[in-house]
């Protein structure tokens, strides 16, 4: 390699290179790998140092780094010879030559110990503080930056020194020299959130004012056409020796622009809690620079400002209710301010030749109509023309119709019908044509975005005066072509079906002979197994049309084969047809009904009497009850030969437990809604079920004791409370009817009994057993929703008082008044809250663990009553997940001793809480606090790992940079588990427990390999490279990918 020849050199370095890929992986524990790297390395260094001929030195940097990558850790002695001979090589006068041994330091950075890392830093340091001369400088901030973008969480340490360097050096008149400084700058700030926290404003003040920096170009003449540019990329190309004075063609203030954008967008996306400055200061800087006449800065300029839209996202609404509002909805309104502002800015450039632009305009329309609905209301007439434009021009790519099209969805499924009408004849024939576009993607959006313009011509849910009729017939010939073709792509024929199903649904009535033909088209759909699901959907959305569209037609072919769905084994599909029945029935209902119901009911009583098992699923008992009861009040008339009927199944002792579940649960749908207290003997034949030897009749007795009460509480309702008084052994089971008729009855309704039912319970909250303790609470809780304002201060003042089953009854009940849906009682419970999760550092065990239970649900549904008091619960929270040693004791059975952890129960709930929080309140949460206690989870007992193993896969993609800056202490754990092995003779249940246990390991290690990056940890790619040689751990982790279709497969695995 050293040899004079060039082709001797060439063909050698490429067999090198070649060799060195091929060396196995360090941890395989070959003795080789070492042996070739020793001999290797001090030539390499050797040739390095000697710069004659600069093609020797590039082969040798290359290979260098190429060894430092695959295999840093095997050259540890060699390290510090290695550094001493890459820094000299930064200052050397071929920029080449710099450039790879940045590259190789990078390598060199993930492997090495402290003590070099220190002095290569204090070196760079040292050398930034001489500034010899601009090229040397501008070397060493991109070696800074490749450092922090190799290994960031190690420079974090060295920040305080490093920033005011590059600081300084922002000033100085040199655009390549700012380019490298925002990039060390967008590093550090994707690496080391933490220790950058302070220079932050500091940072972004730099930004703002180089991001409008363009000193040749004036922008006061808006319309004068855009100069084109010659870009050089200075310092790329080798052959440029000098770094020569620029002139006004070679201006490259634009590579300036695009750093800074870029750092920018780092911030806006790492920095959540400073949204309102933002909006501020940034977004008003960025709005006005979407003028930038530099393709890629605007592109970057634009994806800066979707990262800030996308930071705004309102977390789903219904998590954090109305109550949230007032901080969240700042931003949202300054937002709303601007928004005239980014229209004015964008429309015009929805016109412009170049696609990249208009796509970039598109996105960031999207993502603002998405975060703001109704925002663009009234700038429509400013965008149609562009949204025309971008459909029709021919010289548009399929991507930008692509784009174009799911704008124009998003914006119609966002704002109110009206805005569109008066451009509805501009907008529909050009979506018709891409309903006819040749490619099928477009095709597919084109027919939702058609789904939408059909909701919009003529919504039946309010007055309108526009006139659609002149549209139907475009709209539904274009569809129909594609309904009617049966070679295409699969999600084209399911977006016909649907498109089609909401165009008779919104305009049958305008359709005349086209209907019938079009419906019979739909019955064949139904017969093909890949379209039946779509198809069933789109009949029930004909069916409830108010236009009352005739089915009849087709309704004698089509309920055969709809009841033939319910046998099939796709549960999707037999939830959607009893929906689709339920409606049928409801709109259709003159056919026999009876008919239908022994139809329904058929499966059931068959396979009762063969005494064969149930294979149904459970819900499909109650779904079946539902449509009976839709039948029996479709026909009054049938009605009371079918309660019948199920009163005799239940008497009847040869009936199985499936035919008296159903008979039951049919009886609880129809008694809900009608009052039957014509049936005299319902009453014992429901207590008389409740001995039943099989839990399930028991169970569905009780349901329907409940529901029958629900249609006459005036009848049943003093009778359950007497019978739950007197009855010790059915307590359990009539407290279960006594939380149906709460759940399900009309407030009013109850109101009269309240003080009854209040009482009753409390007499019953101490009750040793905690499943009726449960049900209390969950009846205390529902009933409290009946009448707030007097009823959650009396749960509060039980806090004080009463025995720590009381306790726990109460903070159980508040778990039950928090629903997902906003309520009256939210309000109030935001109020005092607070005071029921004190109880998180109750004396008692028990209460504690109810509590944490309340917690999660409150996280989980209500985010928005318990953000502002993390800061107080958290430390309360935490620390419910350490290890008690007191908690732990020895239980002799027989001849074994048997350790038992009373605390793991309260330590899980603890765990579970920390997982929601992730999904609610990431924002809210210092990670690195919270990472510690995922790490002792990782170590904890069976139950706590696997739930920290999920808690693990889902912060990879939350907080990937944190993880990362901790990847270290978390691989160990999860390398000791997926090594365990089971003691030989052990039980069956043991291999299956660890079995789960590596399982759900791998699954976290899938996960880890998904963040960007990680394989640059010498950590995980020693883990990796152990889990590949050991053929038990790899074939689980294959077993994992394919399961885990969603992750890219071959690339998380590709690491060598």
């Amino acid at each position: 390699m050293l040899s004079d020849k060039e082709q001797l050199r060439d063909i050698s370095s490429i067999g090198l290179k070649t060799v060195i890929s091929e060396l196995p992986p360090a941890s395989t524990g070959s003795t080789m790998t070492a042996n070739v790297c020793k001999k290797i390395t001090a030539q390499l260094t050797g040739a390095i140092g000697k710069q004659e001929d600069v093609s020797v030195q590039l082969e040798a940097l290359d290979i260098l780094s190429d060894m430092l990558s695959r295999l840093g850790g095997t050259l540890y002695s060699f390290h510090s010879s290695i550094l001493n001979c890459l820094l000299p090589q930064l200052t050397s006068p071929r920029l080449a030559v710099r450039k790879r041994a940045i590259i190789a330091l990078g390598h060199l950075v993930l492997t090495c110990s402290g003590n070099i890392f220190s002095e290569l830093t204090e070196h760079l340091l040292a050398e930034l503080k001489k500034n010899e001369s601009t090229s040397t400088t501008r070397t060493y901030i991109q070696c800074v930056a490749g450092i922090s973008r190799q290994a960031g969480h190690r420079i974090g340490e060295h920040l305080e020194k490093i920033i005011p360097l590059i600081v300084q050096y922002c000033n100085v008149e040199d655009d390549e020299l700012r380019e490298y400084c925002f990039q060390a700058f967008e590093s550090f700030v994707r690496r080391c959130p933490k220790e950058i926290d302070p220079h932050i404003p500091n940072v972004m003040g730099l930004c703002l004012k180089y991001i409008t920096f363009d000193p040749n170009y004036n922008y006061d003449n808006e319309e004068e056409e855009e100069e084109e540019m010659m870009e050089t990329e200075n310092g790329e190309d080798e052959e440029q020796e000098s770094d020569d004075e620029y002139s006004d063609d070679d201006d490259i203030s634009w590579k300036v622009r695009r750093s800074a954008a870029k750092c920018l967008e780092a911030i806006v996306s790492s920095r959540h809690d400073l949204l309102q400055d933002f909006y501020k200061t940034l977004s008003p800087v960025l709005i006005s620079r979407f003028k930038e006449r530099e393709e890629n800065v605007k592109a970057d300029i634009f994806s800066a400002y979707i990262s800030l839209l996308k930071q705004t996202l309102p977390i789903q609404s219904w998590l954090h209710a109305s109550d949230a509002s007032g901080k969240d909805d700042v931003p949202l309104t300054m937002l709303q301010n601007q928004v005239p502002k980014i229209v004015k800015a964008l429309h015009k450039q929805l016109k412009e030749k170049s696609i990249k632009s208009r796509q970039g305009c598109f996105s960031l329309l999207t993502e603002l109509a998405n975060v703001l609905p109704g925002c663009l209301a009234d700038h429509i007439p400013a965008l149609v023309p562009g949204i025309v434009f971008s459909l029709a021009d021919k010289s548009s790519s399929s991507n930008m119709r692509i784009d174009t099209l799911s704008f124009l969805h998003v914006l119609l499924c966002n704002h109110q019908p009206e805005v569109f009408h008066p451009h509805i004849k501009s907008l529909l024939p050009p979506v018709v044509t891409c309903i006819g576009d040749p490619f099928y993607k477009i095709t597919s959006e084109a027919l939702l975005v058609t789904q939408q313009l059909v909701k919009v011509i003529r919504p039946l849910d309010r007055s309108c005066t526009f006139d659609a009729k002149p549209y139907v017939k475009d709209l539904f010939a274009g569809t129909l072509k594609r309904l009617k073709a049966a070679d295409i792509d699969q999600e084209v024929k399911e977006r016909a079906i649907s498109c089609m199903g909401q165009i008779i649904y919104n305009l049958g009535d305008h359709l005349s002979t086209d209907l019938q033909p079009t419906l019979k088209i739909f019955l064949e759909r139904l017969k093909n197994e890949i379209t039946r699901l779509t198809t069933v959907k789109a009949l029930t959305l004909i069916a409830s049309s108010p236009l009352k569209i005739d089915l009849r037609p087709i309704l004698g072919e089509g309920f055969p084969i709809l009841a033939s769905f319910l046998r099939k084994n796709q549960r999707a599909l037999k939830l959607s047809t009893l929906t689709a029945l339920d409606i049928l029935v409801k709109n259709y209902s003159d056919r026999g009904a009876l008919n239908l119901m022994k139809q329904l009911t058929a499966p059931i009583y068959s396979s009762g009497s063969a005494g064969a098992s149930v294979t149904l699923h459970k819900q499909a008992y109650y779904s079946v009850a539902k449509c009976v009861a839709a039948l029996s009040l479709a026909c009054p008339k049938e009605a009371p030969v079918m309660v019948n009927q199920f009163i005799q199944d239940v008497k009847n002792p040869k009936s199985s437990s499936a035919v008296k579940v159903l008979a039951f649960l049919s009886l609880a749908e129809m008694g809900r809604t009608t009052n039957l207290s014509a049936q005299r003997e319902l009453k014992t034949v429901i207590l008389e079920a409740f001995t039943s030897p099989s839990e399930e009749v028991k169970s569905a007795a009780s349901y329907a004791l409940g529901n029958i009460s629900v249609g006459n509480l005036k009848e049943y309702l003093p009778f359950m409370l007497k019978e739950i008084g007197s009855q010790p052994k059915r307590q359990y089971l009539l407290l279960h009817s006594l939380k149906e008729v709460i759940s399900s009855s009309p407030a009013d309704g109850l109101k009269p009994y309240v003080e009854d039912i209040w009482a009753l319970l409390f007499k019953h909250c101490e009750c040793t057993e905690e499943g009726t303790r449960n049900v209390v609470a969950e009846c205390l809780g529902k009933l409290t929703l009946v009448n707030p304002s007097e009823l959650l201060p009396r749960l509060k003042k039980q806090l004080s008082s009463g025995s720590p089953h009381a306790r726990s009854t109460v903070v159980t009940a508040i778990k039950f008044t928090i629903a997902d849906q906003p309520q009256p009682i939210d309000a109030l419970l935001k109020g005092c809250i607070g005071d029921f999760l004190k109880t998180l550092q109750d004396p008692d065990l028990n209460v504690r663990r109810v509590a944490l239970a309340m917690f999660n649900s409150a996280a989980h549904n209500k985010p928005s009553l318990i953000r502002d008091l993390l800061n107080a619960v958290l430390p309360s929270l935490y620390n419910e997940t350490k290890v008690r040693k007191e908690l732990i004791r020895e239980v002799e059975m027989g001849p074994f001793k048997h350790t038992v952890d009373d605390g793991l129960d309260v330590r899980k709930a603890a765990f579970e809480c920390m997982y929601t929080l992730l999904e609610s309140c990431l924002d809210r949460l210092d990670i690195y606090e919270y990472l510690n206690h995922v790490e002792d989870g990782l170590k904890d007992h069976y139950d706590i790992r696997m739930l920290t193993f999920i808690m693990l896969a889902r912060l990879s993609t939350l907080c990937p940079n944190a993880v990362l800056q901790r990847l270290e202490r978390l691989i160990e754990p999860l390398r000791a588990t997926c090594s365990t092995k089971v003691k030989a003779g052990s039980v069956k249940q043991e291999f299956e427990k660890q079995d789960e246990l590596k399982r759900s390991a791998m699954r976290a290690v899938a996960a880890l390999l998904t963040i960007p990056e990680v394989e640059k940890s010498p950590v995980m790619a020693e883990f990796s490279s152990q889990i590949r040689s050991n053929p038990e751990m790899a074939s689980l982790f294959e077993s994992i990918q394919k399961d885990s279709a969603s992750l890219p497969t071959s690339e998380a695995m590709d690491m060598s």
